[in-house]
């Protein structure tokens, strides 16, 4: 399960960089849970412009991340790894989405099957990532979702984390 962090998780919050900002989505540490339980590795894939851009440290994106980590724990939710693309727009990296970099980098500490994965976002390039890796993808109407609703390649389309594992786990069980 490969999913997007702003909009998707949390809140979306312009370039977020202060722990004590972090606001989850309703529901989204219980769907994240959900996942758990049906034995669903969960990690996150991010783009955070916001470090090459020198808006804030990696350092910093470490305490928001570990703030992350801790309020899913607290609502018994946790993810095997979160993967960011530091890199600005502009950089040539092949990390930031939609290019694959770094669902190839949690392919190979985890060792799953891209093909098989579904991916979760509120953006096309979640969306984009998700067929470039082959995943099944799902575009959330939260964050910036609604905003992409109407032109977006996506599987399926639904209100929010919580609703596409409704449907995912209606269809793998």
């Amino acid at each position: 399960m490969l999913i997007d962090r702003d909009g998707t998780i949390n809140v979306e919050k312009d370039y977020l960089s202060d722990p004590g900002q972090l606001e989850l989505i309703p529901g989204a540490a219980s769907a994240i849970r959900n996942l758990n339980t049906a034995g669903f590795g969960v990690v996150v894939i991010t783009n955070q412009s916001g470090i090459g851009r020198g808006y804030f440290t990696l350092e910093r994106l470490g305490e928001v991340h570990a703030r992350l980590a801790e309020m899913l724990a607290d609502e018994g939710a946790s993810v095997k790894g979160i993967y960011i693309c530091p890199h600005g727009p502009d950089d040539n990296c092949t990390c930031r989405k939609p290019l694959p970099g770094m669902v190839e980098q949690a392919v190979a500490e985890h060792g799953f099957d891209s093909g098989t994965a579904f991916v979760i976002g509120d953006k096309e390039v979640d969306v984009e990532l998700g067929r470039t890796v082959g995943a099944t993808t799902f575009l959330v109407r939260t964050g910036y979702g609604r905003k992409y609703e109407a032109a977006t390649k996506a599987d399926h389309v639904v209100d929010d984390l919580t609703a596409a594992v409704s449907v995912i786990l209606a269809q793998v069980t």
